[in-house]
């Protein structure tokens, strides 16, 4: 099967929540090479970047889902963006949802843009992830 336009709207919800803990902030920021005090110690916050690992856990629910015909070793991550409403911070649980937006077709590159709320598990918004990917059909 191939991905078209009446794809556009499905979500896709990461099977759990994720616990923010202060020690794997540390440990994002050390790994980007940031030593922001902001990223340390009991009221740590979140790098930006560290919303990706957060909706990575919605976006492995639409990769799997087996109506779209993905292979990941066809796929090429383009664009991403975020907005933010408020930091992530140590304790928060978050709920990731992701949402196909655009569908379009170049050929046999299908090239997907979806959306992923980052919520709290009590409804809370946090942040948006805007994503592109770009996904070739042709055979190899």
């Amino acid at each position: 099967m191939t991905i078209d336009a009446t794809m556009v709207g499905r979500s896709y919800a990461a099977a759990e929540s994720y616990q923010v803990g202060r020690e794997k902030i540390r440990e994002f920021a050390d790994a980007i090479g940031d030593s922001n005090p902001a990223y340390r110690g009991d009221d740590a916050i979140a790098p930006p970047t560290f919303a990706f690992v957060l909706g990575s856990r919605a976006l492995e629910q639409l990769l799997n889902d087996a109506e779209l015909g993905l292979r990941l070793d066809r796929i090429v991550h383009g664009a991403q963006k975020f907005s933010y409403t408020r930091p992530i911070k140590a304790g928060d649980d978050i709920a990731a949802t992701a949402t196909i937006t655009t569908v379009r077709k170049a050929g046999d590159v299908e090239v997907i843009m979806y959306e992923t709320a980052l919520t709290t598990v009590d409804g809370e918004p946090i942040a948006t992830s805007t994503s592109t990917i770009s996904h070739n059909r042709a055979d190899a």
